[in-house]
């Protein structure tokens, strides 16, 4: 288990990693896994990827994201106009399900309403606002609403949780109570965590995924000294056998007919 400090650092390392994320002025703290990321930026994109950065750091359980968001001058906008781009880019990511999506803007937060059959369609539309200049933060009120009726969900999640390698699926369990379903177990990292939750919301009629999946942070990678000796003794036990061989042979041939 990591201590605060060490997950600090690599929290901080990983941000630093990001070529394209200004980290200057985000501060992190930690306290038994849980992050919490201060400060600001200067794009509602660069917050989020912050936040995706974090969850990425091994021993991290919780995020915290009260980064803020400040816009410079230069590229600050009217409402209308983020609303304008906001329609337009949905209607580009969702070209047939476009028209069931609001997006409504409000000093440069986008409050997204509407319905969509599938959890995708919510998250795209997200994706499609979450860049746009001018934008702050994000507030996504779509619902699910799929016309699949939910047959057989608990099963078919099990089933994809097995096809899938970032997955252990020997640690999560399932629950399911018609198009809701319930995550729970641990697994080894965050990013497992989002997979799992990304591949029930996946199943035909799912309306709800509630993920109570909790990372562990008692995880350790397997250690270099252990990898390095074990890859010494195969090479070694290779090399006996040649010698072994090398030697019988001329003893071998030696013996008459």
């Amino acid at each position: 288990m990591k201590s605060d400090s060490e997950l600090e650092r690599d929290v901080k390392e990983e941000l630093r990693w990001k070529p394209d994320l200004d980290a200057t002025d985000i501060a992190v703290s930690a306290h038994d896994g849980a992050v919490t990321l201060t400060g600001f930026v200067r794009s509602y994109t660069d917050k989020y990827e912050a936040e995706s950065a974090a969850k990425r750091v091994a021993g991290v359980i919780a995020v915290a994201n009260d980064i803020e968001v400040r816009i410079p001058n230069i590229h600050q906008r009217p409402d209308p106009d983020i609303a304008r781009d906001a329609a337009a880019a949905i209607k580009n990511y969702l070209p047939i399900s476009y028209e069931q999506i609001k997006a409504v803007v409000k000093d440069g937060w986008v409050t997204l309403e509407g319905e969509v059959e599938w959890q995708y369609q919510q998250q795209a539309t997200e994706t499609a606002v979450r860049p746009l200049q001018g934008v702050k933060g994000v507030i996504n009120l779509i619902e699910i609403k799929p016309r699949a009726k939910p047959y057989d969900i608990k099963r078919k999640i099990q089933e994809a949780f097995r096809r899938n390698a970032e997955v252990d699926a020997n640690q999560i369990t399932i629950e399911a109570d018609g198009s809701e379903v319930i995550l729970k177990g641990k697994v080894r990292s965050w990013a497992e965590r989002e997979e799992a939750e990304r591949v029930a919301w996946r199943a035909p009629g799912v309306t709800k995924v509630e993920d109570h999946i909790v990372v562990r942070n008692d995880v350790k990678p397997f250690p270099i000294v252990a990898a390095i000796t074990i890859a010494a003794a195969v090479g070694l036990f290779a090399m006996f056998v040649v010698i072994l061989a090398t030697y019988k042979a001329p003893a071998l041939t030696a013996k008459p007919f």
